[in-house]
């Protein structure tokens, strides 16, 4: 019997409901369209049971062989569905998941991947469709909530927490245990916080989840931050940064020595940014090494060292050991004390280029956050190369946002044109009904030239730096997300939310 042979083919899941796609799949019988024709999909190794299987289906379908990649590629689809579908069927009586919790620990962390453990308990399904969901729709955390009468699953997505599902509340403490299980925690204990990591692979990508537990008063709540790998780590420019930012940031990163710092509230994307300048300076002729709280992104290239206080390896010690490992370029997570502040200018004056954040509203400001933490004026004036200071916006959805008319008083208020179009979010299937879809990161960078360093030596305040600095052309954020609004990007909401008004 003669059947066509497709080699090297994308096809997509014919997921009907007649059949029962969870036997077709066991006997290796897939389904798909080609060229309009329903066609079933096999491949050489299982073909016999396949065929098998087919024939007592009695569908008028042909059949094509596919080679073994293509046929994992479509067996993934078809999985990633049926997880979808299980979760909507999932029967939740409670009799039958509290059973379940005993057969939780049999389960071994990282045992498969987990789309294709089908025979699992539906506590396990649950959780695992949760992370399914949770990575089509690119949310950066998870969080499971306990509360009085029934608990919650909220996805953050694109810097904004947003409803997921509700839980009852005898499944809330089986889904917290079954995270637990997979992220090697103490499941007897409830009464104190425990933070664990774990490992996850869906559909054959590896993910990192860092996971942290805290007991409140109705129970406990999961946060579970899905962290990036090194294939993630984005370009400047694809962080959506104005050209001349990211040609005047490479021109810094050209340096030998030096310190770039790179500021903004909590969730700005900072450690991003610095993980996309260090994979843009990475050469083999480098040594790069990392203290960062904790290792968000897990790059290749780079020795990247933990913070972990519980032994004493703080910013400072962490940092005082790279030294001693003769770096080229070194990257602090986060300057958060005058001791660390002081052993980065030091080491960053003694010949190594160093890349850290600060927590502060401007890129100006972090000049006297610097002198707050003790450290001298001629330190920071000559190791100090520029500050960039960034924000993320979220961007409207293109599918449903609305134009709208802005107040002649605002507009006046805000600085843009009157007559201009301006865009508000309103929510369609396409942006999960946000009115946003995407962010981009939006920055200001504050360079020290000779100037600067005058008017530092000259004891000049921040508000004074900074009017000097637009006069000589600084383009700041509220410049940025002006103009973001005057081209249809984003909200006048969205733009006030992120700092217009900072000036």
């Amino acid at each position: 019997m003669f059947f066509p042979r497709l080699q090297d083919v994308n096809l997509e899941p014919l997921w009907e409901e007649k059949l029962n796609h969870k036997l077709a799949i066991k006997h290796s019988l897939l389904f798909s369209e080609i060229e309009g024709t329903k066609t079933c999909i096999v491949e050489e190794e299982t073909l016999g049971d396949a065929l098998n299987y087919f024939s007592k289906l009695s569908l008028g379908y042909p059949v094509s062989i596919v080679d073994a990649e293509s046929f994992e590629r479509l067996k993934n689809k078809f999985l990633e569905i049926q997880t979808g579908s299980d979760f909507e069927d999932m029967g939740t009586t409670s009799d039958e998941l509290i059973e379940v919790e005993g057969d939780l620990l049999e389960f071994i962390r990282n045992s498969q991947d987990l789309l294709s453990s089908e025979d699992s308990a539906p506590i396990i399904k649950l959780v695992n469709s949760l992370f399914f969901q949770a990575l089509q729709k690119g949310a950066s955390d998870i969080h499971i909530e306990s509360g009085e009468r029934k608990g919650e699953v909220r996805l953050r997505i694109d810097g904004a927490l947003k409803k997921h599902l509700d839980l009852e509340k005898n499944i809330v403490n089986l889904v917290i245990n079954r995270v637990k299980v997979i992220s090697n925690l103490d499941i007897s204990e409830k009464r104190v916080p425990q933070d664990g990591r774990t490992q996850l692979s869906i559909s054959g990508k590896s993910i990192d989840v860092r996971v942290s537990i805290l007991p409140t008063y109705h129970g406990e709540r999961v946060v579970m931050r899905i962290l990036s790998q090194s294939e993630h780590i984005p370009t400047l420019e694809s962080l959506g940064f104005a050209e001349d930012i990211t040609k005047d940031l490479y021109k810094l990163l050209n340096h030998a020595h030096g310190m770039i710092l790179v500021t903004g509230p909590t969730g700005s994307g900072k450690s991003t940014t610095l993980h996309a300048c260090m994979q843009h300076i990475s050469t083999p002729d480098k040594n790069i090494i990392t203290v960062e709280d904790p290792v968000e992104y897990n790059a290749d290239n780079i020795s990247q060292i933990q913070v972990n206080t519980k032994v004493g390896l703080t910013f400072a010690a962490g940092l005082r050991s790279i030294l001693r490992q003769d770096p080229d370029i070194i990257m602090v997570g986060e300057i958060r004390d005058s001791e660390t502040a002081d052993i980065a200018l030091r080491s960053a004056l003694t010949g190594h280029l160093l890349l850290s954040t600060l927590h502060t509203n401007d890129a100006t400001s972090s000049l006297s956050r610097l002198m707050d933490m003790g450290i001298e004026n001629f330190l920071i004036s000559s190791t100090l190369l520029g500050v960039l200071a960034q924000r993320l916006t979220r961007k409207l959805c293109l599918h449903c946002k609305e134009e709208t008319r802005l107040a002649p008083a605002t507009t006046q208020e805000i600085n843009v044109p009157a007559d201009g179009t301006y865009f508000k979010s309103e929510g369609c299937k396409e942006c999960d009904f946000t009115g946003y879809k995407g962010r981009q990161a939006i920055g200001e960078l504050f360079i020290i030239d000779d100037q600067v360093k005058e008017m530092m030596k000259d004891g000049f305040n921040d508000y004074q730096v900074r009017e000097a600095m637009k006069k000589e052309g600084m383009r700041t954020i509220a410049d940025k997300l002006r103009e973001m609004l005057i081209a249809g990007t984003t909200s006048y909401e969205e733009a006030i939310r992120v700092g217009l008004m900072d000036g």
